[in-house]
């Protein structure tokens, strides 16, 4: 038997170039099926900041905060700061209210006195949502939030907040681990 010996086949080239398209292909597939795995078992953050207002007292030379923060995403999330134009606002001057089952749909109000300062009855006339026996809470550290669940935030002299602050727009800001939110509001004279 004889074999021809002028019997041409593909050259180095295309048969180096048939090598890469091949494994470049299949290293996108496998990329593509490792994304889609992780990204549909890992539940997202996500919190949604509404209804932020900063008022100054005028009468009474203080101010106060206040914004509403729903988690909207599909895990438990931990506030570890919230921050006003910029500054820390200590845990002591935090006044919240959690809740899975009431949706509030009505603006906030401005307190008629420093938080620090409101009874029961107080609360419950500038924000009609506590049901018999709740109340705002003063936090002490870290707030907790679970997925679907509200909370409403209330900050006492948050940053240096003055008079001449009055129509200026000002930053809120709540950190988590994961991630910052960041919301402006106007200062809006109270009183």
């Amino acid at each position: 038997m004889r074999l021809s010996r002028n019997q041409t086949g593909l050259s180095v080239v295309v048969t180096t170039l048939i090598i890469l398209v091949v494994s470049v292909l299949l290293a996108t597939i496998v990329t593509f099926y490792a994304v889609n795995v992780v990204t549909t078992r890992v539940q997202e953050e996500s919190l949604h900041l509404t209804k932020q207002h900063v008022w100054y007292n005028t009468s009474g030379g203080w101010a106060v905060a206040a914004l509403v923060i729903l988690n909207t995403g599909g895990r438990d999330v931990v506030i570890d700061k919230i921050s006003v134009r910029g500054q820390e606002c200590s845990w002591s001057k935090v006044y919240y209210w959690r809740t899975s089952t009431v949706t509030v749909s009505a603006d906030l109000n401005v307190t008629m006195v420093k938080p620090s300062e409101m009874t029961a009855d107080q609360w419950k006339q500038i924000f009609a949502y506590l049901s018999s026996g709740e109340n705002f809470e003063q936090a002490s550290n870290d707030l907790t939030l679970k997925s679907g669940w509200t909370l409403v935030v209330y900050i006492e002299n948050p940053d240096s907040i003055a008079s001449n602050d009055v129509g200026r727009t000002v930053g809120i800001t709540v950190f988590t681990a994961n991630a910052q939110y960041y919301v402006e509001a106007n200062v809006e004279a109270a009183q």
